[in-house]
């Protein structure tokens, strides 16, 4: 399989990719929000009903044309669907569960390092001088939120079941990203997005039937309805159809960088929803996110 290349990207694949970190911050504070109402396979397996709804009325007319580039493709399509949609999400939401926001940002933001390191056993990618750099200073700016600027703080954080979930999660993402080097050449973007939906939405339904079975179902409030609405329009649908675009226009070295942005956004949506009030080691971390991004994504001199 040759690694997928694509010609045109809608849109400048880095604001595409900072929308994506956007929406997926707020996936975060909403799983985390609504988690006594909705169960988190409940939550991932109706997040993906939405957003297939939205994503096969743009997939469908492509469906008889490029069927057979995505019959010929069948096992990245399986491997991604899988990993991708009934995997990261899932494994998150559970996460939450157990787990402070805290420790699942912290571990979340471990993503570009996993990615870069898959990309390297899978792909053989190397990172330049400065896109090293730029990941360090992104990383400690990120390790700067979560720990409040105390160094006794990130020490004193432990891994629980939560967490492990999370790691797995993490795991899970950087293999996505990865792995969307292999998507069949010549499919169009939103019958891809619909065929991993469906794939991942296959994966899940067995998951769902034994919650259900175990007694776990939605309460529907007007919170959990509203969660779950956010969830499949914003993060599931549009989250997905950027950060492809954004992976197949820079790479997933670059790409997987931006996944430092939501602990920013979800430092921002705090205040502005939760009432939460911003301290100095947010305003460090920020810029020193920022900072690590533009390190990474600046041109080489010629």
């Amino acid at each position: 399989m040759k690694p997928f290349r694509s010609g045109a990207t809608p849109g400048h694949p880095y604001l595409l990719l900072t929308l994506t970190a956007l929406f997926w911050a707020g996936n975060m504070v909403m799983g985390r929000a609504i988690r006594a109402d909705v169960p988190p396979i409940a939550l991932a397996f109706w997040r993906w009903v939405i957003a297939l709804a939205l994503v096969l009325p743009l997939a469908l007319p492509h469906l008889r044309t490029q069927w057979p580039l995505l019959r010929k493709a069948w096992r990245p399509v399986l491997i991604l669907g899988a990993v991708g949609i009934g995997g990261y999400n899932t494994f998150a939401y559970i996460a939450l569960q157990y787990t402070t926001a805290t420790s699942a940002t912290l571990l979340n933001s471990f993503i570009p390092v996993a990615t870069i390191a898959l990309a390297f056993l899978l792909l053989g990618k190397r990172l330049s001088a400065m896109e090293g750099w730029g990941v360090l200073v992104s990383l400690f700016g990120v390790l700067t939120l979560v720990s409040h600027g105390s160094l006794q703080t990130l020490l004193g954080l432990s891994l629980n079941t939560g967490d492990l979930w999370m790691l797995t999660a993490v795991l899970t993402w950087g293999l996505y990203t990865v792995g969307l080097q292999w998507r069949p050449q010549g499919v169009d973007p939103m019958l891809m997005l619909a065929a991993f939906t469906m794939v991942g939405l296959i994966v899940l339904a067995p998951v769902y039937a034994w919650e259900l079975s175990s007694g776990r179902s939605i309460n529907p409030s007007l919170q959990a309805i509203g969660g779950i609405l956010y969830t499949g329009v914003f993060p599931g649908f549009l989250g997905y159809v950027f950060y492809n675009a954004g992976v197949a226009a820079v790479g997933p070295n670059r790409s997987s960088l931006f996944i430092h942005l939501m602990p920013v956004f979800a430092t921002i949506l705090a205040a502005l929803f939760l009432d939460e009030r911003p301290y100095w080691y947010h305003f460090a971390g920020i810029g020193l996110v920022f900072a690590g991004i533009l390190l990474t994504t600046r041109k080489p001199a010629s």
